[in-house]
């Protein structure tokens, strides 16, 4: 049992690193900064703790936490398409900057982590960010 949980917590880690070094080779000019902050759009500070990520699935938790609010309202129209583009190009999705507006709502800014992780772990059922939380 131990052997298992030992196993499960390499592959974790495993799946967490490659997600990141995917993210740094997706958003031109990414790095990681000396206090564990992912650094996704450099010109336009968009980023994120990484001390907290666990798990892939967290990062990717992040990805929408923190990344939303920039692409539907912060950005000037031409950066936030340019952004947006690398985010689906990391997730392998194809979200709009209106489907960024409505994920912002309900879990922008880590409002609601139980239901960013539902929402990640169900393949981005948008469905469940229209209910009332």
């Amino acid at each position: 049992m131990e052997q298992v949980q030992e196993l499960e917590k390499l592959n974790q880690e495993i799946a967490l690193k490659s997600i990141i070094n995917r993210a740094l080779n997706t958003f031109p000019g990414a790095f990681i900064n000396r206090s564990k902050e992912i650094i996704l759009v450099p010109k336009y500070n968009c980023f994120f703790r990484l001390d907290e990520c666990e798990s892939e699935l967290i990062f990717k938790c992040k990805m929408f936490e923190w990344l939303s609010r920039p692409i539907c309202k912060g950005l000037h129209p031409r950066a936030a398409k340019n952004v947006l583009r690398h985010f689906n190009r990391l997730l392998g999705t194809n979200f709009t900057r209106e489907d960024m507006d409505t994920i912002y709502g309900p879990i922008g800014n880590c409002v609601n982590r139980t239901l960013t992780i539902k929402f990640v772990e169900s393949g981005y059922d948008m469905s469940l960010l229209k209910k009332d939380y």
